[in-house]
């Protein structure tokens, strides 16, 4: 896991001055560390799991292929106003105001067994959303993956709960 680090690259006063922001691309670009990416992933995932739902865009990267791996069923959770049928939506706090996060309202079954998969954890509040959504949906979260976790923004906090894994913890 050492070696998945050294490929995450940080970009200074990205998007804005003040802003560490981590550029997971390098890691992306390499096959080995993508498929290790992957494993881990596939591995940390309880059984019986029925979907895969991932917010966009870089969730959809490491969503898809896990739902993939797995032969199960991917659902996206994206901004408002994107998906074009029925939604459910979720808003939420973000640093700096509030945002929208929507599902199809079909996406996922009552009672059926979800992991929730994003590349980055910060403050913790896309998360709680995607998993707002799930349960308006009627399904159980059993775990949620993500590639980096930023502990000092303990976004973990939010998630209280919730079964967590982080592969990186920067």
């Amino acid at each position: 896991m050492k070696n998945l680090s050294k490929l995450i690259r940080e970009i200074p006063d990205f998007p804005k001055k003040g802003i560490l922001f981590r550029d997971i691309t390098p890691l992306l670009s390499d096959g080995k560390a993508f498929r290790e990416v992957i494993e881990i992933f596939k591995n940390q995932c309880p059984e019986g799991i029925e979907k895969v739902v991932a917010v966009e865009s870089r969730g959809f990267i490491f969503g898809s292929c896990l739902a993939y791996s797995l032969g199960v069923g991917f659902v996206p959770v994206r901004k408002a106003g994107k998906l074009p049928y029925k939604t459910l939506r979720v808003e939420y706090d973000l640093e700096y105001g509030k945002d929208v996060l929507e599902m199809h309202e079909d996406g996922i079954s009552k009672g059926e067994k979800v992991v929730v998969v994003d590349d980055l954890l910060a403050t913790g509040g896309t998360a709680l959303a995607c998993c707002q959504l799930v349960e308006k949906c009627g399904g159980k979260v059993e775990k949620i993956l993500f590639l980096i976790e930023l502990a000092e923004l303990k976004g973990i906090e939010k998630l209280k709960g919730y079964d967590v894994f982080s592969i990186l913890k920067l």
